[in-house]
């Protein structure tokens, strides 16, 4: 199998292997909090520093004391006489208490208790004025013309101003579900605290007083004028009453028209009477003229004929007459003198009979008459009291619309009259709306500024603020920090690290890191490196290694050194500086700028063997960049520099070359495909994990070898305090510091 293809499987594993993890594994609370851990000196100083400031700030600010009264709105007035509809108040509305509430809140109330206590001359009104005042006031957009020009308007204006910072400093509660209402001012000076305070209540009460007088004031007077106006009316409305009564000769109108109406009532009946009476004789008359007038014994069975009296009795005695006759026929015979006399004596009756009944139609048709005539009389003078008695109603009618005119003003001039009596009465009472349950006190401690919870939180915003800022900035960074970002954001085998060298060491120190006793944990992470690579070229050859890197000054040329350091205790080792732009390799050896080198080889000025600096340290030989040649990229890129690379394999079991950066240049580029292998330089927490991409894909296209990546200055306080396994080798540092470079050659050679 190629090492493209075992490249190829590991990075597949290790996907794989990332794909399949726990969710919790990937979401580690440990990772998380890594930037806080590594920043936490940051972080607490941070705080400390903003604490300090804001202790300083707290120090520096004006203690603010706040004084607080307590009134008792009114439900109900306490009255002598109620008016309320002259106020026009109404306390049991839900609105009243809100309405109270504003007017205390109200710039008039304000602006007098300003004006009564004389704020504009007092020292806190009139204080030098700071940086956020004088902001305001050049934010103000008032024109500069009006206030220059009339010194009234800009004295008004300045008053206006300091009203606005006075209501500012008021505040209004109600206490909810009563007819309370707390009034506090917050202010610089205690005592004023508390004056302002009980002003503000005393100010409404008096003004709300001034309010009621005002109005009952107004109300008398206008009560006044409009009784004057009624009085007028009332009296114009009864003179033209009586001179009505005067012109018209009433006395009692309601008297007379009663009486006519009864008489109007009484000749009614008298004629229903009559007309019913001349009904009844009509009727008889017509039934006599269809009998006949001599028809006596039809007229005889007649109800209206023998109901009469005077018939009945005549047909009594007729009665008594015939029985006589019947029984005397039973006794004597026609011609006997008693039948005689009885037949005469009936005879007698029954004529008697005849003349009542042609008495009673004759009085019966006079009755007629009469009756019609007394129908005719009646009916005439019901005529002509229904006339008098509608002239009568007319008049009545007039008159009652006078009377009412004359109720009507009466009534108003009465109602007027009382009510102003009421409000002369009433005018002096003062019934104030609210009282004080707590009058405001002298406070003795400030209300603010709070300095211990200011501070307290001062310190835990800028904490948290801290935290914050360095877990965004710590998500927005996507450099390389770590192996493991080499493996799950490049994809790329980490080969190891060099550790960041402690402030103080010096360049050199750095370069050859791998023989400073001082350093033993470099030299060890440089042995890693070179048993990396070791094992990554088992079964294939491993004799030249590029050295390169993404951008400049991320420690490749001292990464090449160290790493041929590393192969030296083990066998010979050849570094080329194949940087023939900006070329340093020479200078970190000490080796004169005129030292032919690279270029000189390739461009056919000197020999391999002038070029080549021996023994510069143990089995370490250099060939550093040479004369700075025109045209670097067309001399690596000829044939002979790969001759040069097979003609020194036979000379050196590795050879090391440094490279220009990647992105940079394309030089890189162009030597790799005639190396056996590949390293790729990364500053940790530096280089962008983009700008690595794109160089492993350049190096990708050009067929490069890439072994992997060594991380350069890595932290590993941090990192062993994170993931254990960095400071295993802080354990062998004594040992390694111990032992000479020669003898740490003949263990690894024998080894």
């Amino acid at each position: 199998m190629s090492f493209q293809e075992r490249r190829i499987n590991t990075s597949h594993s290790m996907t794989v292997n990332a794909s399949t993890l726990p969710l919790d594994q990937l979401m580690d609370i440990k990772k998380l909090i890594q930037p806080i851990l590594r920043f936490k000196w940051r972080i607490l100083t941070f705080a400390l520093l903003v604490t300090a400031i804001t202790i300083f700030v707290v120090l520096s600010m004006t203690p603010i004391y706040s004084a607080k009264s307590t009134l008792l709105i009114e439900a109900a007035q306490a009255q002598a006489i109620k008016i309320d509809e002259v106020y026009g108040i109404n306390s049991g509305q839900d609105e009243y208490y809100g309405t109270q509430f504003e007017i205390l809140k109200s710039r008039s109330i304000a602006q007098r208790v300003f004006n009564e206590l004389n704020l504009e001359n007092n020292p806190v009104f009139n204080q030098t004025p700071t940086w956020l005042s004088e902001l305001k006031s050049k934010l103000n957009f008032i024109p500069k013309e009006l206030i220059s020009v009339d010194s009234k308007v800009a004295k008004n204006i300045a008053t206006h101003q300091m009203i606005d910072i006075f209501i500012e400093s008021i505040n209004i509660i109600p206490v909810a579900k009563t007819q309370l209402v707390n009034i506090s001012y917050e202010s610089s000076d205690a005592q004023l605290a508390a004056e302002v305070a009980n002003a503000i209540g005393d100010t409404y009460i008096v003004s709300q007083l001034e309010s009621k007088l005002g109005m009952t004031q107004k109300a008398n007077t206008w009560l006044s004028g409009r009784l004057e106006d009624l009085r007028l009316k009332l009296d114009q409305s009864e003179y033209r009453l009586e001179q009505f009564k005067v012109e018209n000769g009433l006395i009692d109108v309601e008297g007379v028209t009663a009486l006519d109406a009864k008489e109007l009532e009484r000749l009614s009946d008298e004629i229903t009477v009559a007309r019913s009476r001349k009904a009844q004789a009509d009727s008889f008359m017509a039934v006599v003229k269809r009998y006949g007038a001599t028809d006596i014994s039809r007229l005889e069975s007649l109800p209206e004929v023998t109901s009469h009296l005077s018939i009945q009795n005549v047909k009594r005695e007729v009665v008594l007459v015939e029985r006589k006759v019947s029984e005397l026929q039973q006794v004597y015979g026609p011609k006997h003198p008693k039948m005689i006399a009885a037949q005469a004596e009936l005879s007698t009756v029954q004529q008697n009979l005849h003349k009542q009944i042609s008495r009673l139609v004759q009085g019966i048709e006079d009755e007629a008459q009469t009756a019609a005539q007394t129908l005719q009389a009646l009916e005439t003078q019901f005529g002509q009291a229904k006339g008098a008695f509608q002239n009568l109603s007319t008049k009545d009618t007039d008159y009652q619309r006078l009377l009412r005119e004359v109720d009507t003003n009466r009534q108003l001039f009465d109602s007027f009259l009382s009510r102003q009596k009421e409000t002369e009465v009433t005018g002096d009472f003062d019934s104030p709306v609210a009282r004080f349950t707590d009058r405001a006190v002298v406070p003795l401690v400030p209300e603010k500024p709070k300095k211990k919870a200011i501070i307290i939180l001062a310190f835990i915003a800028s904490l948290g603020f801290a935290m914050v800022m360095v877990l965004i900035l710590d998500a927005l960074n996507d450099t390389i920090k770590t192996s493991d970002d080499v493996e799950k954001l490049l994809a790329q085998r980490a080969l190891g690290y060099i550790p960041k060298a402690k402030k103080g060491t010096s360049y050199d120190d750095i370069n050859f890191a791998f023989y400073d006793p001082n350093l033993p944990l470099h030299a060890e992470a440089v042995r890693t490196i070179r048993t990396s690579m070791s094992l990554m070229a088992m079964g294939s050859d491993l004799h030249t290694i590029e050295v390169t890197s993404s951008n400049p000054n991320e420690g490749k040329t001292t990464t090449s050194m160290n790493l041929a350091f590393a192969y030296a205790t083990m066998e010979k080792v050849l570094i080329i500086d194949a940087d023939l732009r900006k070329s340093s390799l020479g200078l970190r050896f000490g080796l004169p700028t005129y030292q032919p080198g690279l270029a000189n080889v390739l461009s056919g000025t000197e020999s391999i063997e002038h070029c080549i600096v021996k023994e510069v340290k143990h089995n370490v030989d250099v060939m550093p960049a040479g004369a700075v040649p025109l045209n670097p990229q067309e001399l690596l890129a000829s044939s002979q520099f790969a001759e040069l690379l097979t003609e020194l394999k036979t000379q050196y079991s590795k050879i090391i070359i440094d490279t220009p950066p990647v992105h940079a240049v394309s030089d890189a580029l162009i030597i790799t495909s005639l190396c056996d292998a590949t390293v790729l330089v990364v500053k940790a927490a530096h280089t962008r994990s983009e700008a690595i991409k794109l160089t492993l894909a350049k190096l990708n296209q050009a067929r490069s070898k890439v072994f992997g990546v060594v991380l350069n200055q890595f932290n590993t306080k941090d990192a062993a305090r994170y993931q254990g396994d960095y400071g295993y080798y802080q354990a062998y540092g004594a040992e390694y510091a111990s032992k000479t470079p020669a003898e740490s050659s003949k263990e690894n050679t024998k080894a």
